[in-house]
């Protein structure tokens, strides 16, 4: 099989510019691939995403794009070898031929596995196996075998109104394709916290805007708790089957009973009263403290046991417009990382654009984005609203930063436009992929951005 080895990056003096070249609102031109490397510190692997080009694409920590697929996921995430018989370099996607392919919650038709060499090795098209998957947001391989999905269900939800919306919720799917367990949003709104004047102003929003591209809740995120210290210590809540979610519109983190769909254990969607304004809110030091108000967060999980910080919470709060109401934003204000203790509620460690020498505002997405936390403490940031990918260490130095290269192109009314949105990026062990595979390690340095200038020596 022919190898994909191209290298995404301009010259390798401009691929240093500065981080500042493409935080905030990024400006016409700016560099792309990677940007800034120092392999001593980072954790070094492969990098997957699925980009804005409707494709998956694996790089290297230079760069270099070592495999791509034909199909993109929501997200699309290399397996693990243990869940797939020790094969290496499966991947779950989004694998319909024909609609949108990184769009909305109604438009996908089949998920499923592809192998490295793109060919499909199982897939799921819905019950009746007619490309209604409908899956979005995430998914989970279980040890089992089993698949978890996030997925849409088309009905009326009875606590918000009449009108026909598209609600989440999550089936699971054995190797036949036979769905042995599901759970929808609809049948547990009232258990997720809201309040009288929330359920209101929610029921008006579906009554004006129906059946939004994104879901009424727009979960983006399930994901299984695994082993934690806190089920060792007797906590039932944290049962290790026990799923954890985010509404990214309601500003609430929930965990489910696996064995009785009840919601166990929640964050937000109110929180306490905060003397300090939202601007402040975001470059408050004083840790640990109690959990402030999130705002349109992505990607709530408890970090895996084994890495640093195990069994806290993490999550990319992106500090976007959400909430019923929506909550306070500040004006200075930028998106955050929070690592909360889930049992004290409290933060324990964060990260802004402060961190890293930048005023807040240098770093936002007031949507989509992830945080993973990486085996030597550092932790791997997708900013997605600019297709900024990044590495950071527990003091916020950037040690890894990448532009994503590749373009998507929609519309807004009968405005066309371009855009560089990734929705979540995966660090990948070298050992997840085929033996061979390539990979470099060299160092980029940063630029001094008020000295270069394009086109000059």
């Amino acid at each position: 099989m022919k190898t994909l080895f191209r290298s995404v990056s301009v010259l390798a003096a401009a691929l240093a510019l500065s981080s500042a070249a493409h935080a905030g609102d990024p400006p016409r031109v700016y560099p792309t691939g990677t940007t800034v490397y120092n392999p001593a510190k980072a954790y070094n692997s492969y990098v997957a995403f699925s980009g804005p080009d409707g494709l998956m694409h694996l790089i290297d920590m230079n760069g270099h794009e070592v495999k791509r697929w034909s199909h993109g996921g929501n997200p699309g995430e290399v397996l693990d070898p243990k869940l797939v018989g020790g094969a290496r370099g499966h991947v779950m996607l989004q694998l319909a031929e024909n609609g949108d392919k990184r769009g909305g919650i109604f438009t996908n038709k089949t998920f499923g596995e592809a192998d490295w060499n793109d060919k499909t090795v199982w897939s799921w098209s819905g019950e009746g196996k007619d490309g209604s998957a409908l899956q979005n947001h995430d998914w989970a391989r279980l040890p089992n075998g089993h698949t978890l999905m996030l997925r849409t269900v088309v009905h009326a939800v009875p606590m918000v109104g009449p009108t026909v919306i598209g609600d989440q919720g999550i089936v699971e799917v054995d190797q036949q394709g036979k769905v042995v367990w599901t759970w929808d949003a609809g049948d547990h709104l009232a258990e997720f916290g809201f309040s009288p004047e929330g359920i209101r102003y929610l029921q008006a929003r579906v009554a004006k805007n129906g059946a939004e591209p994104y879901g009424y809740l727009e979960i983006n995120d399930m994901q299984v708790l695994g082993p934690n210290q806190w089920f060792d210590a007797g906590d039932k809540r944290f049962d290790p089957e026990n799923i954890m979610i985010d509404a990214r519109k309601g500003n609430v983190v929930l965990i489910i009973s696996k064995r009785t769909g009840k919601v166990v254990w929640s964050l937000g969607p109110n929180f306490p009263g905060d003397e300090l304004s939202p601007d402040q809110r975001i470059g408050n030091k004083t840790l640990p403290r109690p959990v402030d108000q999130i705002s349109g967060q992505h990607n709530a999980h408890l970090i895996a046991k084994g890495l640093p910080g195990a069994g806290h919470l993490l999550l990319f709060d992106d500090e976007g417009g959400a909430g019923f109401p929506p909550a306070a934003l500040g004006i200075y204000a930028g998106s955050r990382i929070l690592e909360i203790d889930p049992v004290k509620k409290q933060i324990v460690w964060q990260y802004t654009g402060e961190d890293s020498g930048r005023p807040t505002w240098t770093f936002f997405s007031s949507f989509v984005s992830s945080a993973h936390r990486l085996p030597n403490g550092n932790t791997l940031i997708c900013e997605g609203m600019y297709g900024r990918l990044f590495q950071i260490t527990p003091t916020g130095e950037i040690v890894w930063e990448y532009v994503v290269p590749y373009l998507g192109h929609g519309k807004r009314g009968d405005k066309p436009f371009e855009s560089m949105l990734t929705y979540r990026a995966q660090a990948v062990p070298y050992d997840w992929v085929p033996e061979g595979t390539p990979h470099t390690e060299t160092p980029v340095q940063e630029l001094d951005i008020t000295s270069y200038r394009v086109g000059q020596p």
